[in-house]
């Protein structure tokens, strides 16, 4: 891990096209702002977590084929 010590205003790289700020420090609270191309996602890490967890759910679900017809039969009967 590259640790660095940042004072507010002061910023960041992550190669050319990203830039964390630092905008204000309450107690030991930091506020951040993230300059970053708009296709780039940016979430905070228990966000990401949980995206990466429910991922990992869809991945594992059995996908049985045989009930496409049915639940498309059942679709348009409604």
């Amino acid at each position: 891990m590259l640790v660095l010590t940042r004072k507010i205003g002061e910023s960041l790289a992550i190669n050319q096209d990203i830039k964390i700020t630092v905008l204000e420090i309450k107690g030991k609270t930091v506020r951040l702002g993230i300059e970053a191309p708009s296709d780039t996602k940016v979430y905070r890490e228990e966000i990401f977590l949980k995206i990466q967890e429910e991922n990992r759910q869809a991945a594992a679900a059995k996908f049985d084929p045989s009930q496409v017809g049915r639940w498309t039969r059942d679709q348009l009967q409604s």
